[in-house]
C-alpha cells in the first residue's frame, strides 16, 4: 500500500489531539494503580446525597473563606478504560485547618459557608470536577484531600490528594511517607494546571474489573 501523499499525513496528525478526546481513545494505555489511603476519621457521619461537586457554599448563603481551588480530574482502569458512574466523593479541612464534622475538636474556627464534602459522579470519559478551597494543614498532617470512589454499593477506592506546594510538610507527614517509592508518592500529588491557574488535576486509577 503506498503511504499517504504529505498533506494527508499532516491532516492526521493534526486531528490526534481530537481522537484522543474521545471515549474509546482511553482504552489504549494501561496504568498503575491509585495507591490506597485510609478513610480517617471525619468521613461524614450521614453523607449529604444532595451534596454537589461545590464545597464553597451551604445553600448558596455566602462563600467560603479561603483560596479558591478546582479539582478536575478522569478515572480510569488499569487497563486505560474511562470509568463512567463512578461516584467521586470528596471532603476535607476548611481554610483554618478544620473539619465540618461534629467530631473535630480543633479550636481553629468553622466556616458556615464551607460544606467540607462535596459528591460527583462521572462522565462517559470518566471526568470529574469539584469546586473547593485550598486545604490547610492541621497538626500531625500536610494539606490533603480525601477521596472515596464507589459504584452502586460497592467501595473502588479509599485515597488522598496532596499538594504539589506542600512538598516540605509532605515528606514530614507519615501517611503521605508511608508509600515507600517515589512513584507511588507522586501518584497521590495533584497536578497544577498551567493554563488554569487554581487548578490541580488528579486522575485515579482503580484496578480493572472492579
Amino acid at each position: 500500500m503506498n503511504p499517504p501523499p504529505a498533506a494527508g499525513r499532516r491532516r492526521f496528525v493534526l486531528l490526534l489531539p481530537l481522537l484522543a478526546m474521545l471515549p474509546w481513545a482511553s482504552r489504549c494505555v494501561a496504568a498503575t494503580a491509585t495507591p490506597a489511603q485510609m478513610l480517617g476519621p471525619f468521613y461524614p457521619l450521614q453523607p449529604d446525597p444532595a451534596a454537589g461537586n461545590d464545597l464553597t457554599t451551604v445553600d448558596g448563603r455566602g462563600r467560603a473563606q479561603g483560596t479558591p481551588l478546582t479539582i478536575v480530574g478522569r478515572v480510569l482502569d488499569t487497563a486505560g478504560r474511562a470509568q463512567s458512574g463512578v461516584l467521586v466523593e470528596i471532603w476535607q479541612t476548611n481554610a483554618h485547618g478544620r473539619y465540618h464534622h461534629p467530631h473535630d475538636d480543633s479550636p481553629q474556627p468553622r466556616d458556615p459557608n464551607f460544606r467540607g464534602y462535596g459528591r460527583a459522579t462521572t462522565g462517559i470519559s470518566g471526568d470529574y470536577r469539584f469546586r473547593t478551597v485550598m486545604p490547610m494543614r492541621y497538626p500531625g498532617r500536610t494539606p490533603h484531600v480525601h477521596f472515596r470512589l464507589s459504584r452502586g454499593e460497592r467501595e473502588l477506592l479509599v485515597t488522598q490528594m496532596y499538594l504539589p506546594g506542600a512538598a516540605r510538610e509532605n515528606q514530614r507527614d507519615g501517611l503521605f511517607m508511608s508509600q515507600r517509592d517515589a512513584e507511588s508518592r507522586a501518584r497521590l500529588i495533584g497536578v497544577e494546571q498551567t493554563a488554569a491557574p487554581g487548578t490541580l488535576r488528579f486522575d485515579i486509577v482503580i484496578a480493572a474489573g472492579r
